[in-house]
This record gives C-alpha cells, structure tokens and sequence, in this order.
C-alpha cells in the first residue's frame, strides 16, 4: 500500500493538481468577474459542457486548437449575452435565469453531438494540446494552464488598479452611485456576464482540448458548481480563488491516489466525498466572514434610487 507521504513527495501528483485546477481556476475567475459587478451566474455549468462541445467539434472539423478554444469562448460569451439580457436588460430572476442557461446550454451539446455523430458509439479522438516544454515549474502541463495562471494577476492588476475595474466594482457595491458618476451600469455588468462567461466556455474546452482528447457526457461534472462555491470561499478576490481551486484539486488528486493505493476496508465512495466534504468545510470557516458585493442579485433599472 503507498501511504500518504510517498503520495505527496511523488511529483506526477502535483502536476496532475495543477492540472485539475486549471478548469476550477478558469471558471472561477469568470463566475467572480460576474458577481463582482452584481450579476450570479448559474450557468456555468452548462456554460462549460457546451464549451467543451464546441472547442472539440471545431477542432475534429479540421482547425487548430486556438481555434477551438476561441469558438469555445465565443459560445460561452453567446450565453453571457443572453443571460445579460435576462437579467440586466429584463432584470428577471438570476437564479432562474442561471439554471436555465445551463439546462439550455447542456441539451443544446448533447443535441448537437447527437446529430454529428449518430451511429458513434466510442467518442471521436483529436489531437490535444501538448505538453509545454522547458518550463520546470509547468512540467507537464498545457498551455491553457499557463493561460490560466497568468490571468490570475491579469485579472487582479484590472479589478483593483483600473478605471475599468472600479467601474465594475462599483456597479457592484452601488449602482445608483456608479450612475451617478455617469457610469453606465447596464452596459458594464453585460460586459463583465460576456467576458466572464467567454473564460467559463474556455474552462469547459480545457476538458476537451488538454485534459482529454474526446468529448463525452457528464464530462463537467459539478465543476461549474464547484466554482460558483469557490467564488465564496476566495472572498471575491482571484488570488484566493487560485489558492481555493488548487486546494480543492489537491483533495480530488488525493482521493484519487488513496483509492489506487488499494484501502479495501474504506468504500470508495468515502475517497470520492474527500475533496467535496473539506471544500464544505473550507467554505463554512470563511464564508461568515466574506465580504459579497452590496448589490449582487439585485436588479437595477436607470434612475431608481
């Protein structure tokens, strides 16, 4: 049986933690770029299945990569345009609205494989993205990872020391005062759904285009909703949401060793409640203390005060 220290000290572990966590990293960043200028976003779920769809589809169509990822995150930002318009234009439920993104955006992938590949019964292959080479600390990895990572400070640097990131902010906190600094709160917190909803679909064609090489269903599994979570527990901030996805791939990765390692007398269902059962935990130690955006779920028409 391998015990737990070998586990850690071996470095195949920790490369495949930083792999689960690109996914976890993209979405997040894209669901706390929504939330900071007031809008919950549900999608995200769907957002990713049908980001992984296309991303794929382009590429087994005959495109590059990049292009798949950049198809990917055009569908993503086509759900963010219609979830803005929902909730921003109309100022219906978010909730509602959410949920129905991701149900929509869910059957529309499966309708769409269906019809492209009727008679498959083994998922189609391409080529995925190679792993990078002479970068020790990104051994192994692709470079949607490195992507990933880099729009951690990317996205930091534009909230905190930007005009752009003040205004998103502020409609927010405080969309009356934001108008009133003549800030355009409709237009702002539609760019923010689009833009994060386009990072939510490049999440979803990482699953496709770099973790695996096939499209498959349930594939996202409850990676969205992971996210919507991380988004708490890093306070709104996208340097905890790094360190909350890391950790909570670091539990999945666990789990997944402990259940090779061979531990007969443990269901494995207990290994696969590991990383879900402690990011519960994480979520209600900081979750009292968390600061939300003021305005977040709150609809807001021009002129109301």
């Amino acid at each position: 049986m391998t015990d737990l220290p070998d586990i850690l000290a071996n470095p195949a572990f920790w490369i495949a933690t930083l792999r689960m966590a690109t996914p976890l990293i993209l979405g997040t960043l894209g669901v706390l770029l929504c939330e900071r200028a007031g809008v919950l976003h549900l999608g995200i779920e769907g957002i990713m299945v049908a980001g992984a769809f296309t991303g794929w589809l382009t590429v087994h169509a005959g495109h590059g990569l990049w292009s798949g990822v950049l198809v990917a995150a055009l569908s993503g930002a086509v759900f963010g345009l219609l979830h803005a318009g929902l909730t921003v234009g109309l100022a219906l439920s978010q909730h509602v609205s959410g949920l129905g993104i991701t149900l929509l955006a869910t059957a529309l992938s499966y309708y769409g494989y269906r019809v492209h590949f009727p008679r498959v019964s083994t998922p189609p292959t391409i080529e995925p993205f190679a792993p990078m080479q002479g970068l020790p600390i990104l051994a192994a990895q692709t470079p949607l990872t490195l992507l990933a990572l880099l729009l951690v400070p990317l996205l930091a640097w534009l909230l905190m020391r930007t005009p752009l990131g003040l205004a998103l902010r502020m409609v927010g906190e405080n969309p009356q005062a934001a108008e009133g600094q003549g800030i355009p709160v409709a237009a702002t917190r539609t760019a923010a759904v689009v833009a994060g909803s386009a990072l939510m679909g490049v999440a979803g064609s990482f699953l496709t285009l770099s973790a695996f090489n096939a499209f498959f269903f349930n594939m996202v599994n409850g990676r969205g909703w992971i996210c919507v979570a991380l988004v708490v527990f890093a306070s709104w901030r996208p340097g905890k949401a790094l360190l909350g996805a890391l950790l909570f791939a670091f539990f999945d990765a666990l789990q997944l060793r402990l259940q090779q390692a061979g531990d007969a007398w443990l269901p494995y269902q207990l290994y696969l409640m590991l990383p879900y059962l402690l990011s519960i935990l994480a979520l209600v130690l900081v979750a009292r203390k968390a600061a939300y955006p003021q305005a977040l779920m709150q609809p807001y028409r021009r002129g109301e005060r």
